[in-house]
């Protein structure tokens, strides 16, 4: 089921829904992923200043896929952003050769 997504508060609900439904305990999430309880409430409450890579773990371990809608002529940048930022990962990881 698709659910719009428009406010920190949306998520929260989103999260606490799905969480309960499992029959999973609020602290036994947080544990599981090594995160505080406070954080798992403040995620389920819809705090605006959340930190956006720990929501998504809680999202991953509930099973609760994210996805965005962008116009279809934001295709081709979005192409070449990705390449670009997958070709400067990989230079960064390769060793460097002396010169000589």
């Amino acid at each position: 089921m698709k659910y719009p997504i428009r406010t920190p508060e949306d998520l929260g609900l989103i999260i606490r829904a799905v969480r309960k439904n499992a029959r999973v305990r609020r602290d036994d999430l947080a544990a599981s992923l090594k995160l505080s309880q406070q954080f798992a409430f403040d995620a389920e409450r819809g705090k605006p200043t959340i930190q956006l890579g720990r929501v998504l773990r809680i999202l991953n371990e509930l099973g609760i896929a994210l996805s965005v809608e962008v116009p279809d002529d934001v295709a081709g940048t979005l192409h070449t952003i990705k390449v670009r930022a997958q070709e400067k990962a990989r230079k960064s990881t390769e060793p460097e050769v002396p010169a000589g």
